[in-house]
């Protein structure tokens, strides 16, 4: 192996780290929303209502869609490398429609296991797959144009906040969805809704910064100077982060909530949000992002091994994380007395509002489950590894 095919391993390798990194502790996330007692009935970021270690259950899962979003970015101009612009356009255009197509269809029915999909659910997949369409489109402009696209929207969609909603129903709808949806239901029918929790726009512009960071690690550039960027705009955006939270002003759809307690004035200050994602819980989670890929550019352990595994196949292990939470869930929903009376429940079938168990036993379940997927996700990667279909594009 020359020394450009082992410096290209080593990036890759650093990317395929922090997208496990992220995997691992989505997974915890999703475990407490399936098995954790309070999960359907309290909010865990409330500092009025929570505990530290909920706060923090329920916090360090933020890092997640962004920094996978970021990834997603990233990874789509690796793999414009090796293409024609229009090859590459078509391929973002086509796999975009894919994974708009997946979470419809197989994402929702994984979360609700409802097969009549009475409630179709549009998350982080239907995110990211509508942000590479639009990446498709204006990636064919130029580089910088994505770049500059992609600032302009972390930067300055909470402007949105400041003004009322439109009156016209239809014109609400357009501004929800592209830029400010927080759980927009939107009816089909009597029987059947769609949840969109993911405005399209914010997210898109984070696909578009780590479009434009993928630069960086492209063929021939410095390794230093690369390490040396990600500390230097790591560390800028935590700054950005840090004052902006502090003036209180800008950056977040409601102001920083102040307590005469230092600890839930420590929570507050932390407590940003995800839906939309405001430029404050951007800046929170993809600084240390970026500082952990600055850092983690030669790094290679029994834990970062582990951890490459998830993250080589992070689609792959998306959809069997829900599969086998669900699954499980409907196993103890039984094993724990309830009925087939207390099965269907909005969103999630099997899911009863008081069913669930403490946090200890969250953790645990959720250990169990990401270590029962290594050895299928590794499966997977060397099968990735070793075959060329052009499906394995698409997962």
């Amino acid at each position: 192996m020359n020394a450009d095919n082992l410096t290209l391993s080593k990036r890759i390798l650093s990317i395929d780290i922090l997208r496990g990194i992220v995997m691992i502790i989505m997974a915890l996330d999703h475990t407490r929303d399936f098995f954790h007692v309070g999960a359907m009935t309290g909010d865990p970021l409330n500092p009025d209502t929570t505990t530290g270690m909920l706060f923090f259950t329920r916090w360090i899962t933020h890092f997640c869609a962004p920094t996978f979003v970021f990834l997603s970015g990233l990874s789509a101009y690796l793999s414009a490398q090796n293409k024609t612009p229009g090859q590459a356009s078509s391929f973002l255009l086509k796999r975009g429609l894919w994974l708009i197509l997946i979470e419809i269809i197989v994402i929702t029915f994984g979360l609700t296991f409802n097969p009549s999909y009475n409630f179709i659910i549009l998350q982080v997949i239907w995110a990211i797959g509508s942000s590479m369409v639009f990446l498709a489109l204006a990636s064919r402009i130029s580089y910088k144009a994505v770049l500059i696209i992609g600032l302009i929207l972390v930067f300055g969609h909470d402007l949105f906040n400041l003004f009322p909603t439109p009156t016209d129903s239809s014109d609400g709808l357009i501004l929800k969805i592209f830029f400010t949806a927080s759980g927009t239901v939107v009816p089909l029918s009597a029987n059947h809704l769609i949840g969109v929790f993911y405005a399209i726009l914010p997210w898109t512009g984070v696909m578009f910064v780590g479009y434009g960071v993928g630069a960086w690690y492209k063929k021939g550039y410095a390794a230093d100077r690369r390490q040396r960027n990600l500390l230097i705009v790591g560390l800028l955006t935590v700054f950005v982060f840090i004052s902006l939270r502090l003036v209180n002003i800008y950056g977040d759809p409601a102001p920083r909530k102040e307590y005469h307690d230092f600890f839930k004035n420590l929570l507050a200050f932390f407590n940003v949000s995800k839906y939309p994602p405001s430029l404050l819980y951007t800046a929170m989670t993809l600084g240390p992002a970026m500082l952990f890929l600055a850092f983690t550019e030669t790094l290679s352990n029994w834990f970062t091994r582990i951890t490459s595994v998830y993250g080589a196949v992070p689609f792959f292990y998306y959809v069997l994380h829900f599969y086998l939470l669900h699954s499980l869930l409907v196993v103890i929903f039984f094993a724990t007395g309830h009925t087939a009376k207390e099965i269907v429940q909005v969103p999630f079938l099997f899911r009863p509002a008081t069913f669930g168990f403490s946090l200890p036993i969250v953790y645990l379940i959720w250990f169990c489950v990401v270590s029962s997927l290594y050895l299928p996700c590794r499966w997977f990667k060397r099968y990735k590894e070793t075959h060329r279909q052009w499906w394995l594009s698409y997962i």
